[in-house]
């Protein structure tokens, strides 16, 4: 499976600005800047992506690891805070709650750390991971 995704940008650095168009035209010309990355402009920014991307991508793979092990999430909510410093993506740490109905801690915590380990996006990006997990009774 391959999948794309195309960034257009228009000027300098910082002064110039772009946009981005996925596959699946979920993001159809979203606008992108340097406002939108390092300060509070309108529009997305990659380390933004990344951390949707690592979110989803942890999460389903949790989802997965969980229904191997005979459980079946309610519900599984994960954010992703994705650091940039000097010009390096240095950590994403992951805050998750999650809803699973009978399962025990041990199995939760080992369930956690297969996902934290395992995931596409974990395995691709070159940073600290870190998670923080809560069992929702």
């Amino acid at each position: 499976m391959k999948r794309h995704a195309t960034a257009v940008w228009n000027g300098s650095g910082k002064e110039g600005n772009g946009h981005l168009t996925t596959q699946s035209t979920t993001l159809n010309k979203t606008q992108y800047s340097f406002n939108s990355r390092f300060a509070d402009g309108v529009g997305t920014n990659p380390e933004e992506l990344l951390a949707a991307s690592h979110a989803g991508c942890f999460t389903m793979k949790l989802s997965f690891v969980l229904g191997a092990a005979g459980f079946t999430p309610e519900s599984l909510e994960t954010t992703s805070f994705v650091s940039l410093e000097d010009g390096a993506i240095t950590e994403s740490h992951l805050v998750v709650k999650a809803h699973v109905p009978g399962i025990s801690q041990e199995v939760f915590d080992a369930s956690i750390k297969d996902a934290e380990l395992n995931c596409p996006i974990s395995k691709a990006i070159n940073a600290k991971i870190s998670v923080e997990a809560e069992l929702i009774a």
